[in-house]
């Protein structure tokens, strides 16, 4: 039974704690498997991902196999669909056009004392792309994975995706053609992240990977974090459409379907301002469960995971969606535009009645890799930054190291550090 909540009871603020508090993330502790499948990817290299692709994907590969052939890619891209393939690069296009606008730029000063300050941002070298297989394909991860590093301007994308008893659907390689993707592995799961990570034989290593996957890749990115960067640890998808009674509840109730088809940890919330509209949104997602391909997977979410909270007045309602942080926040309500500058912790939102969530999975522009549990407080979604570093430059010269440098020594001396304040004293004249 999906779960009821309402600010004038006397409950709400212990209920709404508990809400947020709930732990969707997988409960199975895979930590010490994972571990050991990282030390062996990265001590016998190419032999342990052989190993593991035949023990958990049941294929068989070589470093002749592992590889995705150039051959492979052209059959995939001339057997796609050509109003898919369109599709594909519509989607393309659009998400470059919005990456690459958030490109930061280098900065250089002179202060008032002459000291020559600069920032200098640089593109990683090599970024590793996780693709992951199993309850869906999603060749939309491909694009919005790959574009945002190639909008940066890294020189290598690598894209590792699992080939279950050899099999390797052809979206997921004419997603990576239309990026420019050509080194492309199959292999899957914790082993693929190690390869990433340490490298073996045949693949080189990256400085960044990015991209989802189930709860041995998430602890594998978790464990290597350090040796390379990483994205972030994503949980299950999350969704929270705030509704005034004006929306058409069928509309709100796939909505809520949208991120619930996922998989069974994924949470749907609403919040609205009318107990009958309330009402009318969960006689409509009975009806829209009875169609649904995934139904089994998305009644299991909306009913161990789903909440509808039904609020006073929806002026209450900012500080409730900044505790919840929702990855995707979806305001069907008038007035949207200017209610959404109230909002500070959300992934994504989308404003007004005609901007469902599941456009911004594919062709909006703006990223779908977003941030989960509660970690759009600190975190925001993935942009070409992710695939950047900056550099900052100092230069002095000796008239104004003369000015600054005796402060700098105070505070070396007050530390403890007399290397660093005689290191500083040697070059002045007066020490």
């Amino acid at each position: 039974m999906v779960n009821r909540l309402n600010t004038k009871e006397a409950s709400f603020d212990q209920d709404f704690k508990n809400l947020l508090q709930k732990n969707r993330n997988q409960h199975e502790d895979v930590s010490d498997v994972v571990k050991a499948i990282i030390a062996d990817v990265r001590d016998n290299g190419d032999q342990a991902l052989f190993a593991y692709s035949e023990k958990f994907d049941g294929i068989s590969l070589d470093a002749t196999s592992i590889k995705v052939s150039a051959q492979e890619i052209n059959d995939a891209v001339n057997s796609c669909d050509p109003e898919t393939l369109a599709a594909l690069k519509l989607a393309a296009k659009r998400i470059s056009d919005f990456h690459i606008r958030h490109l930061p730029q280098d900065d250089e000063m002179i202060d008032e004392l002459g000291v020559e300050l600069s920032v200098r941002w640089n593109a990683l070298a090599a970024a590793g792309i996780y693709v992951p297989g199993g309850k869906a394909v999603y060749p939309s991860s491909v694009l919005m994975n790959a574009i945002p590093a190639k909008a940066a301007g890294v020189e290598r994308i690598v894209m590792t995706v699992p080939a279950a008893k050899g099999y390797l659907n052809p979206l997921i390689l004419v997603a990576a053609d239309i990026c420019g993707i050509t080194e492309i592995y199959k292999i899957g799961g914790a082993q693929a992240i190690a390869a990433l990570a340490y490298g073996t034989q045949t693949i080189k290593p990256v400085d960044m990977i990015t991209g989802p996957g189930n709860a041995y890749v998430a602890a594998a990115k978790k464990e290597v974090f350090g040796i390379v960067g990483i994205d972030m640890i994503a949980g299950p998808s999350e969704i929270l459409v705030v509704s005034d009674q004006k929306s058409d509840p069928n509309w709100i109730a796939i909505d809520l379907l949208s991120q619930a088809e996922h998989d069974e940890m994924a949470q749907s919330i609403l919040i609205c301002d009318d107990e009958a509209f309330a009402e009318q949104v969960l006689k409509a997602i009975d009806r829209q469960l009875e169609t649904l391909t995934r139904a089994t997977i998305a009644r299991i979410s909306w009913d161990n995971n789903g909440c509808v909270i039904i609020v006073d007045n929806m002026d209450d309602v900012p500080a409730l969606i900044d505790k919840i942080a929702p990855e995707h926040l979806e305001l069907a309500m008038d007035n949207a535009k200017e209610f959404s500058k109230k909002i500070r912790n959300a992934g994504s939102i989308f404003v007004g009645r005609f901007t469902p969530e599941a456009i911004g999975d594919y062709i909006a522009g703006p990223n779908h890799v977003l941030p989960t549990s509660g970690s759009a407080r600190f975190s925001s979604g993935l942009s070409v930054l992710n695939f950047m570093k900056r550099n900052t430059v100092i230069q002095c010269n000796q008239t104004n190291i003369e000015i600054i440098g005796p402060p700098a020594m105070k505070l070396a001396d007050e530390e403890g550090l007399d290397a660093h304040k005689n290191s500083i004293g040697i070059r002045l004249r007066t020490k």
